[in-house]
């Protein structure tokens, strides 16, 4: 029988876990309010928590200096076709490695999860090459195409492949014997069943492609086409130095869809890669 802890073990675990989470909060903290302050109160010493008179003018150069609001549609549309397309081909092939047996399917799993150990900056040369011949420069389209039937969606289909060789045979052999075939029983059988696995692919997906630096800086030039991670480097003033309070405010607002997915949407990640048996 288990035993309720205490009010002073509730206190001391709780005061723990308030100064575990310091590291994690001030750095967001500080981005906020430093924001707020002119460039040349952010670096004073002692360093303050709030500003003495906080200004919102650097969050107006956000959008007077760049393209700030299509910057953000950008990643936004590029953020979202991205997970939708990788939800659609990971599902389908994590499906297809789980259920259909065909000669050679281990050993073209194996070949698929090598796609983990390939870093990014070791293939961008020869698929900028590749391309430059398509015509694809400076267009958004090696920034959806890359993620969805490359290397980064190779986790999400190793998700997808645990969760569906958990889901119990039974369900789908009494769907086939209702006269259901193979694909019709991964719509309506196999793929509602998976929404917390699905859950956890949409996230770590919209946050990897929100997020991606490198890609943008090698494809794109002109700043309309640009992502919010290749902007926030714009920033500079007439000598190139860093606008500090400017580059801040942009990181805040690029900052909110992340803190909204990880808010509103952080149990359907854990419930998702606890179905897939991943810690």
């Amino acid at each position: 029988m288990r035993t309720k802890p205490s009010p002073r073990a509730r206190l001391l675990l709780y005061g723990l876990l308030l100064v575990l989470c310091v590291p994690f909060v001030f750095p967001t903290w500080w981005m906020v309010t430093s924001s707020l302050k002119p460039a040349t109160e952010i670096f004073a010493f002692p360093p303050s928590l709030l500003p003495d008179h906080p200004e919102f003018g650097a969050y107006d150069k956000v959008f007077d200096l760049q393209p700030f609001g299509q910057q953000y549609v950008n990643s936004m549309y590029i953020a979202a076709v991205v997970t939708l397309g990788t939800l659609a081909f990971s599902s389908l092939a994590g499906y297809a490695f789980a259920r259909i047996r065909f000669r050679g399917q281990n050993a073209l799993f194996l070949v698929v999860l090598t796609g983990l150990l390939i870093p990014s900056e070791v293939t961008i040369v020869p698929l900028f090459q590749m391309f430059r011949d398509w015509d694809m420069i400076d267009t958004h389209w090696p920034l959806i195409l890359v993620p969805v039937f490359g290397a980064p969606s190779v986790l999400a289909t190793f998700i997808m492949r645990q969760f569906y060789i958990a889901l119990p045979n039974e369900l789908e052999e009494a769907a086939r014997m209702d006269g259901l075939g193979r694909f019709a029983t991964f719509l309506k059988i196999a793929l509602p069943l998976s929404r917390p696995a699905l859950a956890a692919v949409a996230i770590f997906t919209f946050l990897h492609s929100w997020n991606l630096y490198l890609e943008p800086t090698v494809y794109l030039s002109t700043p309309e086409k640009f992502t919010l991670p290749q902007a926030l480097t714009s920033y500079v003033d007439a000598y190139g130095g860093p606008m500090w309070n400017v580059q801040l405010a942009a990181a805040s607002l690029t900052a909110l869809p992340v803190l909204a997915v990880f808010v509103f949407a952080q149990r359907q990640f854990v419930e998702g890669l606890a179905h897939t048996g991943l810690k």
